[in-house]
């Protein structure tokens, strides 16, 4: 069957033809311009280009520039999917939707995001699979519907007066003001959406108004946009592969040759090959709501006078359902029913020691459902004033409030057994990313599987595995900041201004979780966790599942692998239970209390106080303009973070101070070309799960396993080159070289030291363990870093130098190669690999035609395959996300001045999410897994 997949013909056409257009037309296009005299006014996205170019050319940092098309109306649907656009950005999706960015390689982590100029952040949830809830710095640009932005400003170089926290860039987000328009303006639009995965209908809606008053002293606008859609997202995953050679896997040894674990058994070939842990097809169903709202007012009572109130709301609200049929004893120690107690039928191996095609005997076949509620609340308010004291000073201030909380106050998972199974067979040979299963018997029959509380079947009977699920882990997280800014500006001279400003944040990061208590298995004395309880007499299966239908649809999976099977009902057993009680009643004990999870339960609070004195200047060396920036900031950081360590509640104060010198300059060596050069010393701060002290100790075995509050932050000097060329008005060729040395990284180390070095308090240690006693302490640390280099090459042009209709057309081309190795430390081990985070290679291509009525545009995006994480677990040294190629297309066309309709068809490739674990040289599956084609037809409506 042929695949519409962006196979590298695809994406090396779209790409190069556009390259070779841009460039066959560049240098006519610059000499057609000098015989024009006449000013073209632009609209629409060239107009939009036009603008961003036009910011870019005059600023003296190195930025790149997104402008809305027209009034609520961005370029793309998602802010993460616009920002791609922009040379050496890359994104991540999560659910079919772009997530998060990295820039020049380096991941949101390293990124700080200011919304209308106040550092913000917005965490979601999301699958275990992209890394599960946002517990770090990174921010989530899915939250907010992207018709609420007017622009989006890439800051690559640093300047004194940037805030600090950010090693790859920093990212404005814009929303709309009155005085953006100065006259009553209003702007309404609808589109309903279309996926072919799916099949649902999703509705779409945006309104903008806004006017001004008192002779343009007062301006009033709000916004609002809603959007509800529904996804499905099918595949293969694994839970990671093990080897029962390798230290550190969890199900032991495969039965036969002899007593388990005897020199015998262990030299067999199958307990010396990496096999999957959890072998298994699975859907995920996303139900969601985006609800987003601003409000400005502005207010200039005398001429040098002006005061900006502004208000941003993002609510994300909906459910996620996982229904997965998998085998889960290959993930079980003998003790648990594992592997153990598995025979291995039939077997072959591939040149990377993989058990690539295996048949197997008594293994336990588990069907399972998960839940979850998900919400994220963000809001944010703020004042600013600008004030101009006389022609040549200025002041600038702002205080402003801003929080997200992210909640997930269902998450529960139950589940189906069925114990010790003969005839599984699972294959991998043909298609690493899609096997082939054979369970051996029907899935569909509501029969073959039983709801199981104890890890036996009758009371003295042997070990069959683990008891079935009901697993409730309800949790939230919250981000707080509060800002206060001011900036004064002074004209020293015709060719120099004088900048100096104070900056107060304090930033309060809260977590919390809560777990069901221990049970007694009915049939042992053991303890259990999150483990089913006996269901009332009489009860069936059937009662108390369904059916998976449907399932496969554009999937390829091999013929004869199952696409319908029995799944538990979470309603229904809530229905029966009562599970959601939290109480005990006639059935179980369902308490959830934030006791029975203490690790999780962390919280920090960050401030820190920075100046900045900087000089801007424009003058000449000869006849070549000059102009840039230089300046110093000085920041102190202080922090406290609390976590418990075991059951102690432990809470640890620091203070440190960092000194951040920019420069930047803009030589013109000749008209419309710049020389762009900036140098920094900046820094990011770890991610505050890391920076408390919270975690696990064993006062027996003197090991711990905890946070780190004397994390220092990753520090880098950092050097930008640029050339720029501006042609004409809407042309733009630029080549930019990159050069960082990451001075210091952060990883999680092993050592050896007494307990007082570890800063916490005694009252965690028991027995006759003192201060003195030496610990094995694994903990975040910080390490050697390394340095990363690299360059990007930018074009936009319009055809303007075609003849007609031709010279409608236009493109825009990118590509960003990045390179930085760090030595990682793995069980003991060095191992040199790629940054976290870093795709090698990445390009971005548009072609576009424009004319009075009609708009169309077609856009392909590749990201370089990249690590996702370091020390994954079960001997694997990393894990990390295969190449991507995403294909859009837009159209609109102008009914009348007032009216337009447009059609968009987003992942027109049907991307596929691949993400692997092992090594450089073993990249087996952990998840392949797509979300099908999304299609929007709507109308706008402008006054």
């Amino acid at each position: 069957m042929m695949k519409f997949a962006g196979t590298p013909c695809i994406r090396r056409r779209l790409a190069g033809a556009s390259a070779l257009v841009l460039l066959a037309g560049l240098i006519p296009a610059g000499a057609q311009a000098q015989e024009a005299l006449e000013e073209i006014v632009v609209t629409g996205f060239r107009g939009s280009l036009a603008s961003a170019i036009n910011q870019k050319r005059n600023e003296n940092d190195i930025v790149d520039v997104i402008n809305a098309e027209d009034i609520a109306d961005f370029p793309d649907l998602n802010l993460a999917e616009s920002l791609q656009r922009i040379p050496g950005v890359s994104i991540d999706r999560d659910g079919g939707e772009g997530r998060s960015i990295t820039v020049r390689g380096l991941s949101s982590t390293f990124t700080r995001v200011r919304l209308n100029g106040l550092e913000a952040l917005a965490t979601s949830g999301g699958k275990d699979g992209s890394g599960g809830a946002n517990r770090g710095r990174g921010f989530d640009f899915q939250i907010f519907a992207s018709e609420l932005f007017n622009s989006l400003t890439v800051r690559k170089s640093t300047s004194a007066q940037t805030e600090e926290g950010s090693l790859g860039a920093t990212v404005d987000l814009q929303t709309a003001r009155p005085f953006d328009y100065n006259k009553f303006v209003f702007a309404a639009g609808g589109q309903v959406g279309y996926n072919d995965l799916s099949k649902s209908k999703d509705p779409r809606g945006t309104l903008l108004v806004g006017d001004t008053f008192a002779d343009g002293k007062i301006g009033v606008l709000a916004s609002v946009a809603y959007a509800k859609t529904n996804r499905l997202e099918e595949g293969s995953s694994t839970g990671r592969w093990e080897n029962p050679a390798i230290a550190g896997n969890s199900a032991g040894r495969f039965e036969g040759g002899g007593a388990l674990n005897s020199a015998a058994n262990a030299a067999l070939p199958e307990n010396n090959a990496w096999h999957p842990r959890i072998p298994r097809y699975g859907r995920l169903d996303y139900d969601q709501e985006r609800l987003g709202v601003t409000t400005a007012v502005q207010f200039q009572p005398f001429e040098n006078t002006r005061i900006d109130l502004d208000l941003l709301y993002a609510n994300l609200q909906g459910t996620r359902r996982e229904e997965y049929l998998e085998i889960i004893s290959f993930s079980r120690n003998a003790a648990s029913g594992g592997n153990g107690f598995t025979n291995v039928r039939q077997a072959q191996y591939d040149a990377k020691g993989n058990l690539i095609t295996g048949t197997f005997d008594d293994v336990d076949v588990r069907t399972e459902q998960r839940y979850d509620e998900l919400e994220t609340d963000f809001l944010q308010y703020s004042v600013g004033l600008n004030q101009d004291f006389s022609e040549t000073l200025r002041f600038k201030g702002v205080a402003g409030w801003s929080t997200s909380k992210q909640k997930n106050p269902i998450q529960t998972t139950l589940s189906l057994e069925r114990y010790d199974s003969d005839g599984y067979v699972y294959d991998f040979s043909r298609n690493m990313n899609l096997p082939s299963f054979n369970y051996g018997f029907d899935v569909t029959n509501p029969a073959n599987y039983v709801f199981s509380p104890s890890t036996r079947a009758v009371a003295g009977g042997p070990v069959l595995g683990d008891p079935s699920l009901i697993r409730m882990r309800p949790n939230q997280t919250d981000n707080e900041f509060r800002t206060f800014r001011g900036d004064v500006e002074w004209d020293a001279q015709d060719w120099v201004t004088l900048k100096a400003g104070l900056v107060q944040k304090t930033y309060d990061f809260d977590t919390v979780e809560e777990r069901r208590f221990v049970t007694r298995d009915p049939f042992s004395t053991a303890n259990l966790t999150e483990a089913g309880v006996p269901l009332p007499a009489g009860t069936t299966i059937a009662s108390v599942s369904e059916l998976l239908t449907g399932f496969g649809r554009n999937l390829g999976m091999p013929e004869g692998t199952p696409t319908t099977w029995v799944v538990p009902s979470i309603n229904k057993f809530a229905d029966l239970l009562g599970i959601y009680c939290d109480c005990v009643n006639q059935f179980g004990d369902f308490r959830l209390d934030r006791s029975n999870q203490f690790g999780a339960n962390r919280s920090a609070r960050e401030e820190s106080l920075s100046a900045y004195i900087q000089a801007d200047f424009s003058t000449e060396v000869g006849d070549m303009p000059l102009r840039g920036n230089i300046g110093v900031r000085q920041v102190k950081t202080k922090l406290s973070s609390t976590g418990y360590v075991g059951t102690t509640l432990a809470t640890i104060e620091r203070e440190y101070d960092n000194t951040l010198p920019a420069l930047n300059l803009t030589l013109e060596p000749v008209d419309d070309i710049l020389v762009r050069f900036g140098a920094a010393k900046v820094m990011a701060r770890p991610d505050l799960p890391q920076l408390t002290p919270g975690g696990a100790i064993n006062n027996t075995a003197a090991t711990l396993n905890i946070g780190n509050p004397f994390l220092e932050p990753i520090k880098a000097n950092t050097v930008d080159l640029s050339f720029e060329w501006y042609p004409e008005r809407e042309t733009l060729f630029t080549v930019g070289l990159f050069y960082k040395d990451i001075k210091t990284y952060i990883q999680n180390i092993s050592e050896t030291i007494p307990f007082r070095d570890t800063g916490l308090p005694a009252t965690s240690l028991t027995g006759t363990n003192t201060l003195d006693t030496v610990f094995t302490v694994t903990r975040a640390a910080n390490t050697e870093g390394g340095p990363l280099k690299g360059f990007e090459v930018s074009l936009q042009k319009p055809f303007t130098f075609l003849p007609a209709p031709f010279d409608n057309f236009g493109g825009i081309v990118n590509f960003t190669y990045v390179t930085s190795d760090i030595d990682y430390i793995v069980a003991g081990r060095t191992v040199t690999e790629p940054l976290v985070g870093l795709s090698p290679k990445s390009y971005n291509a548009t072609l576009y035609y424009e004319d009075e009525k009609f708009s169309a545009r077609v856009s392909g995006s590749f990201r370089d395959g990249y690590l996702t994480q370091i020390a994954p677990g079960n001997g694997n040294d990393i894990r990390g996300k295969s190449s991507t190629f995403n294909l859009d297309f837009s159209a609109s066309y102008e009914v009348t001045d007032q009216i337009t309709v447009s059609f968009e068809a987003i992942n027109l490739t049907d991307q596929f999410d691949e993400r692997w674990v092992g090594t450089s040289d073993r990249k087996n599956l952990e998840n392949y897994e797509h979300t099908g084609r999304q299609f929007f037809l709507g109308a706008r409506y402008k006054y």
